[in-house]
């Protein structure tokens, strides 16, 4: 989830690892796992027209926000330290499905480009997690379709020292302060919060690197962008110079509503793959439906392969309990407004295009002509059953 926005580690602890994730992850190469054959009366991804491995692409290192991805492993994963990657047969519910599933991470591991540019890079990947806006930022020239969304709701922030601002709720209450908001420069909710008027262009530095020093440095003076499940608790628990609250509001909640990592193809492929989605997709809902009603199991393997992985990144067992409990508290995950999970609102995509059609054109980037919601998500392989409880 951190296209465009690389997060560097902030936790000053070490994972706690448990011992049968470390026993059930195995270090070597990442593709030489046989598939194994579906499950009778199971899903039979196979039959349906999926690649022998469906590869998938992330944005950040394994987190729970990637949960779900996870859930679709076995016993017995192959992890590849060296391509920080991990496969073994896709599994649904327990069963096999006749295929394997490869999930390599993003972020340090790609060299921090786009999850775009690594599908269209190479072709074995058959999905990739891309965020709105960049799908819209990427229309013409590399066009992608999400069909699933496995956040609701993007848990994007800005975040203040309620101490030093006791009176602000929101980020617009914050931008009638005179208070700086740090950011990654570039980003373009933070065009949006400003030609909203929502905060001051002189009060935004797109300086922000990802450590706390600067936001510990002012002492609650200024606010900085986050993620609203994982610095909160990070810089009360993790962070020992700061160590206290934080107060926050989401971009979502401030009017950019971006579907955060949408699970996407390249548009191109979407006839090809047709049949593979229509059986994949709901495999891709229950598997988080899954986790979000058991995860403990999945966090100790991302826990053990944030370790094997060893990109700088770290990662504790308290963000991992934090960052489940708030995606759901918040609505981060969840059906939304009816009893699906993973579907989008055409509305919401096409106030973002809306939004940022004229931010990316006068950085000089056109997008596709005429890009309405249809060109870049669909929901027409989501299976309207399956929804969390």
């Amino acid at each position: 989830m951190r296209t465009k926005t690389q997060r560097i580690a902030l936790a000053s602890g070490l994972a706690i690892l448990s011992m049968a994730a470390l026993a059930a992850c195995s270090s070597g190469a990442a593709t030489t796992t046989p598939a194994a054959s579906a499950a009778a009366g199971g899903v039979d991804l196979a039959a349906a027209g999926c690649p022998a491995t469906v590869v998938i692409q992330t944005d950040w290192n394994p987190e729970a926000e990637h949960g779900h991805l996870y859930e679709l492993l076995g016993p017995d994963p192959v992890v590849n330290a060296d391509q920080k990657s991990v496969s073994g047969p896709l599994y649904s519910k327990g069963a096999a499905t006749g295929v394997n599933v490869e999930i390599r991470s993003g972020g340090p591991a790609i060299g921090f480009q786009t999850v775009t540019s690594q599908m269209y890079a190479d072709p074995d990947i058959t999905l990739g997690y891309v965020t709105t806006d960049e799908a819209v930022q990427l229309s013409a020239d590399q066009p992608t379709t999400a069909v699933f969304a496995p956040l609701d709701k993007t848990p994007l922030m800005i975040m203040w020292d309620p101490a030093t601002y006791p009176d602000v709720k929101t980020i617009a209450d914050l931008g009638k302060t005179d208070a700086v908001v740090r950011y990654f420069g570039g980003s373009a909710y933070m065009e949006y919060l400003i030609s909203a008027g929502i905060l001051k262009k002189e009060n935004t530095d797109g300086s922000y690197d990802g450590t706390p020093a600067s936001f510990v440095a002012d002492q609650g003076k200024s606010g900085q962008q986050g993620f609203a499940s994982a610095e909160p608790y990070q810089y009360q628990y993790e962070v020992p110079a700061w160590g206290k609250p934080v107060a926050y509001q989401t971009l979502d909640e401030a009017g950019y509503p971006v579907y955060a990592s949408a699970m996407s193809i390249r548009s191109g492929d979407k006839e090809k793959l047709s049949g593979c989605l229509a059986a994949l997709v709901p495999v891709l809902q229950q598997a988080e439906v899954d986790y979000f009603a058991s995860p403990d199991a999945v966090n100790s393997m991302i826990l053990d392969l944030v370790t094997q992985f060893n990109t700088g990144w770290v990662y504790s067992q308290g963000m991992a309990d934090y960052s489940v409990k708030t995606q759901v508290e918040k609505g981060i995950v969840g059906n939304g407004d009816n009893s699906t999970l993973g579907d989008m609102d055409a509305a919401n995509i096409q106030k973002v295009i809306d939004i940022d059609t004229p931010i990316y054109a006068a950085g000089g980037k056109a997008v596709k002509t005429g890009l309405t919601a249809v060109d870049i998500a669909t929901n027409e392989f989501i299976d309207t059953s399956i929804g969390m409880k």
